[in-house]
């Protein structure tokens, strides 16, 4: 059997196909993703479980001129391969290569950026308002995984779309997980619907069947009606239809014969329509079947053998936050953690199994799980939300006005803070220094290593009145001793390492153990710097600053968060503030002010200087632009301590 997949350059080639071959080619997409998942990694389970989905899709409607928004973009590979990106699919997250995620830049088929959960209804809803107002006609279609469905902003859109009435297909595809398996009223309402599939599907059936008839107009009307009695007897309300929507479903997701049709007929019609299908995560490939957890975002692993679990020498910094909230826990009855969706990924399984009456996972609902906190905060409960720092992005406006304007001690783990790799822009996380520390009474924490990360968490949750972030790196620690007993700093007081004449380097984070290296390779050129681990981006340490500011002829600020307003402005603002008559030059070394892309996390930090050979570069260079010349080869800094 010849394959089908090479010759299929973009949908129209799809369309030409005769149906009977279109099974053959779900089997080959279903191969190609797993080959080459397995050799570059990527997110892999979601995109396997809607292959029938994507072929019918691209079957019935026409992109471009039809708009299909995806969700999240997990489930987008796929469509990926049938928009004409087949040849570079196997540079899939590498550096210059395609992206993990849907991008307008990417492909006119990608109608839609996206990276974050829910919100392709309200993108969809925009396409089809825009539509309407040109006089168009053209489909507008947005899916979206049953995990969305936790989040607000799905539901803003929905009751918008059912307000507007215009026409806009929303496929809800459920497979009761997103990252972990789903949680909420919203997950058992689905539920409840699926083991109910007869007399939904028997309702849609004689819909279909009245509608074909002479005066079937009338004949719908009249069962309309009798349905609105009877399902107050056989089902729950469909909230669906409430929102304005017609609902069809539960179908299987994998029947794409049973696809196509639905997706030929629904088009013709009129108004908000949901449909409903249930997928299976990982469908074709066993150990994803078996495991949608692990395989939902994978490394690159043997395909015939799995993933490989090996445990790591050194001990990741989501790891190590995850059992010291729970050594803090089991003496403190007072401390609750919070995920958004995020149980395995943020560190919280051990909270989750080891104190589940203090463990909240409140789906994909960032916002939520922000005033929830407050919420426990308000009544003497120590709060610790543990996201990554992309996501905290979208809880804001709730960190501000429901935790910071009432002083409430709730405690923000941010992980993966800096760039995360191959994920790209949506998920970098490389603004929260610049949104954290801008907000009143907030504590803006940044651990250097994975043993300090326990005592700012301590000291985090021993803050009785304003909130506190505590940020740290995706990957491993620096394999530092991790044993001691865990107890809080000081607020706002720094740590000197290395002392050194006219170059300071002010460090924070992720960047203190790369500016120590880079002051060693200095000091071997004959340039002896003093290194500081500021390890507060707010408050900072005014004491040591001023001394800095008098000892020093140049201060160079590093940080792996965006220069706007991130760490170095903080320093800057310190200065201006605190002006003598004479003091040092000042540079800042961060993230520039634009959008990074995708690439691992290493080449991502040498790309921006923000390694140990780039800082020892930049260093170099902006101590000659000071006029400070070095003392010749071998003049060695001196450890502080």
């Amino acid at each position: 059997m010849d394959p089908l997949l090479p010759g299929i350059a973009g949908p129209e080639d799809l369309k030409q196909l005769p149906a009977e071959q279109l099974e053959q080619v779900c089997a080959e997409l279903r191969d190609h993703i797993i080959t080459s998942v397995s050799r570059s990694g990527g997110h892999l389970g979601a995109s396997l479980g809607v292959i029938e989905l994507t072929v019918a899709l691209h079957r019935a409607f026409t992109t471009p001129f039809d708009k299909i928004v995806w969700d999240v973009g997990h489930q987008a590979y796929g469509h990926k391969l049938l928009t004409g990106r087949q040849a570079d699919f196997g540079t899939l997250r590498h550096k210059g290569g395609i992206a993990g995620f849907p991008k307008q830049s990417e492909s006119e088929h990608d109608m839609f950026g996206v990276g974050h959960a829910s919100t392709a209804i309200s993108a969809a809803v925009g396409f089809a308002a825009a539509r309407d107002a040109r006089g168009e006609d053209n489909a507008v279609v947005a899916v979206i995984g049953d995990g969305a469905l936790t989040g607000g902003l799905a539901y803003e859109g929905l009751n918008n779309a059912g307000l507007l009435g215009t026409n806009l297909i929303v496929v809800l595809n459920d497979n009761k997980m997103s990252i972990a398996p789903n949680v909420g009223a919203i997950s058992k309402y689905l539920t409840r619907i699926t083991s109910g599939k007869h007399y939904v599907r028997l309702e849609a059936d004689v819909w279909d069947l009245l509608g074909s008839l002479p005066h079937g107009g009338k004949a719908q009307v009249l069962a309309g009606r009798i349905k609105e009695s009877l399902k107050q007897l056989v089902v729950p309300t469909i909230l669906f239809e409430e929102l304005g929507f017609k609902y069809f479903g539960p179908l299987d997701g994998h029947d794409l014969p049973l696809l196509m049709r639905t997706f030929d007929a629904v088009k013709k019609l009129h108004g908000p329509i949901l449909i409903h299908i249930s997928t299976e995560k990982g469908k074709g490939y066993r150990f994803a079947e078996q495991d949608g957890q692990r395989y939902h975002g994978v490394g690159k692993f043997d395909r015939a053998e799995g993933i490989k679990v090996v445990k790591p020498e050194v001990p990741t910094y989501t790891t190590v936050f995850g059992n010291t909230i729970c050594e803090l826990a089991a003496s403190d009855s007072r401390i609750h953690a919070i995920t958004a969706a995020m149980p395995s990924g943020t560190g919280l399984t051990g909270m989750r199994d080891g104190f589940p009456g203090r463990f909240h996972d409140v789906g994909i609902a960032e916002g939520h799980a922000v005033t929830f906190a407050a919420g426990l905060a308000s009544a003497g409960c120590k709060p610790v939300v543990a996201v990554y720092s992309t996501f905290l992005q979208r809880a804001v406006d709730h960190l501000i006005h429901d935790v910071a304007l009432q002083k409430l001690p709730v405690v923000f783990a941010v992980d993966r803070g800096g760039v995360v790799g191959e994920d790209g822009p949506t998920h970098h996380g490389v603004f929260d220094y610049t949104y954290l520390r801008m907000v009143p009474n907030m504590v803006v924490m940044a651990p250097r290593d994975e043993d300090q990360l326990r005592h700012m968490l301590a000291t985090g949750l021993a803050r009785d009145e304003g909130p506190s972030s505590i940020r740290y790196p995706r990957g491993a620690g620096l394999g530092v001793d991790c044993s001691g007993d865990v107890a809080p700093i000081p607020v706002g007081k720094s740590e000197t390492l290395l002392s050194g004449d006219s170059v300071c380097l002010l460090a924070i984070g992720s960047l203190v153990q790369p500016a120590l290296q880079a002051a060693e390779l200095l000091a071997d050129e004959g340039l002896a710097c003093e290194v500081v681990d500021m390890r507060f981006v707010k408050p900072l340490d005014s004491e040591l600053l001023a001394s800095v500011w008098q000892r020093h002829r140049l201060v160079v600020t590093l940080e792996e968060n965006s220069l706007a307003g991130g760490f170095g402005a903080a320093v800057l603002e310190w200065a201006a503030a605190n002006e003598t008559a004479a003091g040092p030059q000042v540079r800042l070394i961060g993230i520039p002010d634009r959008f990074q892309e995708h690439a691992t996390r290493a080449e991502l930090l040498a790309d921006l200087g923000l390694d140990a050979p780039g800082i020892t570069a930049s260093v170099r260079c902006l101590a000659t632009e000071a006029g400070i010349e070095s003392e010749g080869p071998g003049s060695q800094a001196q450890s502080a301590s």
